[in-house]
Formats: structure tokens, sequence, C-alpha cells
């Protein structure tokens, strides 16, 4: 955990772009962001969260234009919806 001193320089330093998130999540989501920012070598939980974020913003905009990415998303989007339970 970082120090408050730390957190406070953070702040002070990024507080016009970035904000915090601290959320609990399942170790499975944790694990999974483990294994994300590995394979696409990035710099760990944090950014695979914005890596994720990205990926999914950009799909949803190609589906407005593309049937098969609107088919790969709504796939998603129901898998997700039966499984929320083990990721939530």
């Amino acid at each position: 955990m970082a120090t408050a001193r730390a957190q406070n320089r953070w702040r002070s330093k990024n507080r016009f772009v970035k904000s915090q998130l601290n959320v609990m999540a399942r170790r499975l989501v944790h694990d999974d962001l483990v294994d994300i920012a590995g394979r696409y070598r990035l710099r760990g939980k944090g950014e695979a969260v914005g890596f994720s974020s990205y990926i999914t913003k950009g799909l949803m905009q190609y589906a407005d234009h593309n049937s098969e990415a609107r088919r790969l998303l709504e796939i998603f989007r129901c898998s997700y919806e039966r499984d929320r339970e083990l990721y939530d």
C-alpha cells in the first residue's frame, strides 16, 4: 500500500487527467488482469483495466458498422449476463 504522502503526490500530479479507482473484485478477475497484462505486454493490472475498456469501446464502435462485430459483442454480452456471478 502506498503511503499517504505518495498518494497525495500522485493525486496532485494527475488531478486533471486521472482519478483513482479502487474496486473489490474476485480473484478470477485479478488473475484475468494479470493474464491480459502479460499477454499484451502491459504494465500491470491497472493498465490491463484501461486496455480492456479500450478494446470494449472499440468493439462497440466497430459493431455500429459491422454485423460480425455486432454478433460477437452480443455473444459476449449474453455470456457475461449468464455468468455474471463469477465476475462480480
